[in-house]
């Protein structure tokens, strides 16, 4: 394979303020608008101000967050790349219970470039590379994280799984295998697993489909070209603002596509979209072949205590199935996975020590426990989920 596949205005939002469980807890329940198109911001960041807790958006713009009543006087923060930050005391929002917050879109990311420094995109994006381990994490920590999966085929969802995860790492070093899995992952809850009688699971992956997903971190697992065509092709687009922060945008457009924005402070890598649809065989099944469509991804990272660790993460991967006679389209399907981090444990007591079972989440069921999904930060369901 060549090495592409190395790589691979204002918001609105409308507030409503529960407390539940005696008060042990504040969720505040919302939709976050584009206030000129009216459409919902998918996977904006929400979170308390200096705190690791937090959740974002889901493809709708709509979240629940839920709070420890004694963060109430801590600061809730609404972020969005190219966004200026809402913030506004938690406890502000549960007195007044305000109808709409908005927040501004970013004035620079409407300017027309202007370059006043002589770096290319090649060379913001190899600074940023090298200084991974000033800006990641170098000791031990444990995440948790929310992980959904849905899977459809020519259009209709047939299954879907949700689990609260545990995930612990050491570190951000250089890894000596760039696709050997490092963390280590334990399944804590599973909140639905749906579907999976399904005459079309066999047409998808049966592994541990959440373990595959971290290994999509290009950052960790520093999968980024090595040649100097890669770095030659790459370009500056228009800065903006992630987190009331400068960002440079460096971008690719030929053969595939690439965002990366890169925090102008310290060279973090802070975002990455990607979107490759080269075609490609993958393998053949029951009678029919498959084929690689379409892949597209989004990274991003949130800084804690002045270090970037993952924020979410989302794959969609999209493979096409035909008769392996007649080369006919006999069906187009499609894996959505979104992984989300709600948590930080930084100099974690607990340690995951045993390997992950590798079949999928979906054959490690267990009963479903309602108190704990009753407080459990989650993306939010869509209508079309």
């Amino acid at each position: 394979m060549c090495w592409i596949k190395q790589f691979f205005g204002c918001t609105t939002v409308i507030l409503l303020i529960s407390q539940n469980n005696l008060a042990q807890n504040i969720t505040i329940s919302s939709q976050a608008v584009d206030i000129e198109s009216n459409e919902g911001l998918p996977f904006a960041s929400v979170g308390l101000k200096g705190r690791s807790l937090g959740t974002i958006t889901n493809l709708q713009g709509s979240f629940d967050f839920h709070i420890p009543s004694e963060f109430r006087n801590e600061i809730l923060v609404i972020s969005m790349l190219g966004y200026e930050n809402y913030e506004a005391p938690v406890w502000t929002l549960v007195n007044n219970q305000l109808p709409q917050l908005e927040m501004k879109k970013s004035s620079t990311i409407l300017k027309e470039v202007v370059i006043t420094d002589s770096l290319t995109g090649g060379d913001i994006l190899q600074i940023a590379i090298s200084r991974i381990e000033q800006n990641y994490p170098m000791k031990p920590y444990l995440m948790d994280g929310f992980y959904r999966d849905l899977k459809s085929v020519g259009g209709n969802y047939f299954s879907l799984l949700e689990a609260a995860i545990k995930i612990y790492d050491e570190d951000y070093l250089g890894p000596r295998n760039k696709f050997k899995l490092r963390e280590r992952v334990s399944l804590v809850e599973v909140r639905r697993s749906l579907g999976y009688a399904s005459k079309f699971t066999a047409y998808f992956d049966e592994g541990n489909l959440l373990e595959d997903l971290l290994l999509h971190n290009n950052v960790k697992y520093r999968q980024f070209p090595e040649e100097n065509i890669f770095y030659d092709h790459l370009k500056r687009g228009a800065d903006s603002y992630y987190n009331n922060e400068p960002v440079f945008m460096v971008y690719n457009d030929r053969d595939y596509l690439l965002r990366v924005y890169v925090d102008k402070r310290n060279y973090g890598i802070v975002h990455i979209e990607y979107e490759n649809t080269n075609e490609s065989v993958m393998g053949k099944r029951k009678g029919l072949v498959s084929k690689f469509v379409k892949l597209k991804r989004t990274i991003e990272f949130k800084n804690y205590d002045g270090t970037l660790y993952l924020n979410y993460l989302t794959v969609d991967s999209y493979i096409n199935w035909y008769d392996i006679r007649s080369d006919e389209l006999r069906f187009e399907s499609i894996l959505n996975q979104q992984l989300v981090i709600n948590n930080i444990q930084t100099d974690p007591e607990e340690r995951i020590t045993t390997k992950m079972k590798s079949y999928g989440l979906q054959y490690q069921d267990m009963p479903y426990n309602e108190k704990f999904w009753a407080n459990y930060n989650v993306i939010k369901e869509s209508p079309l989920e």
